[in-house]
């Protein structure tokens, strides 16, 4: 790999030029999917032939393309390789588990981590508490319809309307037991007032009998998923808000475990002066 030069950003003993690399790689992101050499050397404080050189490698291992048009850079098919590795290495249940396994043993009930899928949220890593499982088999890959139970609405009230209104627009709404809401209009309702709680409850909406509590997940600015918790109501008379700050915690721990660190160029330093780290709610 080419000599870029010193860097005093990165930390001693790791090669320099691999970790300038990754900064700029890092540097693409849902703000910024496009970008050009010169910005990127005013990000990083690098000289325009060195900034070149950093993207030009990076095209050629397919982490990057170049537009010819506007000789501009965006993510490349290497990325999309190592997103797939990633899914099938198992290394987000190698991430989450222990997270949602500390707080499974606190509350002695089933914890997970719920990601979206169309009109569903699926359970993708869950521990299981003392209590044992909520069902008689393993809930990893259980879909949760978009509109029954507070692991979806966790999720889908922090939606954007109009993102939310293709998905519930002209859909049919299944009752799975006498309180599944399928008003459209009373879920809206009950969809501001997750919002403005920051947090869902449910009883029996999709499973009879299984109270859940459940917050939304982010990745920096990004919704990303839910995690809740779950018990049988009938065997436990929990107040919800007794495991709202740990359930709170819990998402904002597994948002920091799956977000990338931020570059380390001049950007950086504006993110931690704008006070970036999370999107804010009204409910704190």
């Amino acid at each position: 790999m080419p000599d870029f030069g010193t860097d005093r950003r990165t930390p001693p003993g790791l090669p320099q030029t691999a970790d300038r690399a990754l900064q700029v790689l890092l540097a693409f992101d849902r703000a910024h999917p496009e970008r050009g050499v010169t910005e990127i050397a005013a990000e990083f404080g690098l000289h325009t032939s060195v900034a070149q050189r950093l993207l030009a490698t990076l095209t050629h291992r397919g982490f990057l393309v170049r537009n010819d048009a506007n000789r501009r850079y965006r993510i490349g098919p290497a990325a999309l390789h190592l997103g797939r590795m990633w899914d099938r290495a198992g290394a987000l249940d190698l991430l989450v588990r222990p997270l949602l396994a500390e707080l499974a043993e606190d509350t002695g009930h089933s914890v997970l981590l719920a990601l979206p899928d169309s009109a569903h949220m699926r359970c993708v890593v869950v521990a299981e508490g003392a209590d044992g499982r909520l069902r008689d088999y393993p809930l990893t890959n259980e879909l949760y319809p978009a509109h029954a139970g507070a692991t979806s609405k966790a999720y889908y009230a922090f939606l954007p309307p109009e993102a939310r209104s293709r998905i519930f627009t002209d859909r049919p709404l299944a009752r799975f037991t006498d309180r599944t809401v399928t008003d459209l209009a009373v879920l809206e309702r009950q969809f501001a007032d997750v919002r403005e709680s920051g947090w869902a409850y449910t009883v029996g909406e999709y499973d009879a009998g299984v109270a859940t509590l459940a917050v939304p997940v982010f990745l920096r600015d990004d919704l990303y998923g839910s995690v809740s918790v779950g018990w049988h109501a009938d065997q436990h008379d929990h107040d919800p808000a007794d495991w709202v700050e740990p359930l709170r915690e819990l998402g904002a721990r597994i948002g920091a475990r799956l977000t990338r660190p931020l570059p380390r160029g001049r950007g950086a330093r504006r993110a931690v002066a704008d006070g970036g780290g999370g999107p804010r709610s009204s409910a704190g």
